[in-house]
């Protein structure tokens, strides 16, 4: 027989609005970067001079650009190359720091006052510095934009799991493991990194939003995807000299960055107050 209570306890337990409103927006994003693999209204590389700077309308919901480009359609490619490049430099953040912090949390001493040195001087340099300093040996591109996020996000995500690592390791099923002859490392895999996978999460989806964030910065100033990919950013600093007479160029992209950081944000709340026990008893 069911148990009554339970079922009660579970009908009170609300999603956060701030969960709903920024995964529905984040599911948008996703959806338009997705749609554009197989369909987009037309070509973004299609040059059309004789259509070129038409305010929006119902043949170009969006308007078009200098070149005559359909700009609905450069904006929905642009979402596969802001949404990979902050997804892969998330996953190199996440993939080098969080281990980077477990361990530093495991050994200590010289392990974790080295882990956390480099650190430092990692943060020295922001995701600009780095992407120009690589860019200047490789070259501009996506994937040296990629590198340069991903640097920056590898100290954020080795402070997140350091800090929240310590704490762990005071507990008493950790004691008791260690007590049971586990290594360090075995005890991080199986005991640490499961109870950080909610923190790491939370912080993934706030470090996936300045990762578009970035993107942008960096393809606004060039160094981002080069031409002919179309890019959120790199529309932004070519809308700038015509925003008096074409402000859709400028107008249009601006939303999409907004919407999608937007998303992604309220996303990376909700899921903090979702998995926020405190914030669970206070609803």
């Amino acid at each position: 027989m069911t148990d009554a209570p339970a079922l009660a306890a579970k009908s009170r337990v609300r999603w956060p609005l701030s969960l709903v409103v920024g995964g529905a927006l984040t599911v948008v994003v996703v959806l338009t970067a997705l749609i554009a693999f197989v369909w987009t209204p037309y070509e973004v590389e299609a040059v059309n001079i004789a259509a070129k700077l038409t305010a929006p309308n119902d043949a170009h919901p969006f308007g078009t650009d200098h070149f005559g480009r359909d700009v609905l359609s450069m904006i929905m490619v642009g979402a596969q190359n802001s949404l990979a490049v902050a997804l892969v430099a998330v996953g190199i953040g996440a993939g080098v720091g969080v281990p980077l912090g477990l361990t530093a949390a495991a050994r200590g001493g010289w392990v974790d006052e080295l882990v956390m040195r480099g650190n430092d001087l990692i943060f020295a340099f922001p995701a600009l510095l780095l992407a120009v300093m690589i860019t200047a040996v490789f070259g501009p591109g996506a994937i040296n934009a990629i590198i340069a996020i991903g640097l920056f996000n590898i100290p954020v995500f080795t402070r997140v799991a350091r800090g929240a690592a310590m704490g762990l390791w005071t507990r008493e099923y950790v004691l008791a493991a260690r007590t049971a002859g586990k290594s360090k490392a075995l005890i991080s895999l199986q005991h640490i990194l499961p109870n950080l996978m909610s923190l790491l999460v939370v912080q993934a989806a706030i470090q996936f939003a300045v990762g578009i964030v970035a993107e942008a910065g960096l393809s606004y100033v060039g160094l981002g995807a080069q031409p002919p990919m179309p890019s959120w950013g790199r529309m932004l600093a070519e809308a700038q000299t015509m925003i008096g007479f074409a402000p859709w160029l400028a107008v249009m992209p601006g939303l999409a960055i907004f919407v999608t950081v937007l998303g992604l944000s309220l996303t990376g709340d909700g899921l903090r107050d979702l998995f926020d026990p405190r914030v669970r008893r206070e609803r």
